[in-house]
């Protein structure tokens, strides 16, 4: 389902700074970026409650499973 709606993925203003210093991401368009990692084929989609979380290379990513919201994102250590 997540897949299918990428198109309709996107970020507020203070997250996209947010995801912008916890993955320390040196680009201006951090949806694109999310959105690649998200179609990526080793990415890991699953969904619990009212999010999905994408587990993909050294981060999660966590969308909204309703408005498609990309919330946060997280390096792993």
């Amino acid at each position: 389902m997540l897949l299918s709606n990428l198109d309709q993925l996107h970020t507020t203003d203070l997250g996209t700074e947010r995801i912008r210093k916890n993955l320390r991401l040196d680009t201006d368009d951090v949806v694109s970026w999310c959105k690649g990692k998200i179609k990526a084929a080793h990415a890991s989609i699953k969904r619990k409650g009212k999010n999905w979380y994408i587990a993909v290379d050294d981060c999660e990513i966590t969308v909204n499973a309703h408005s498609y919201t990309i919330i946060t994102a997280h390096r792993w250590a």
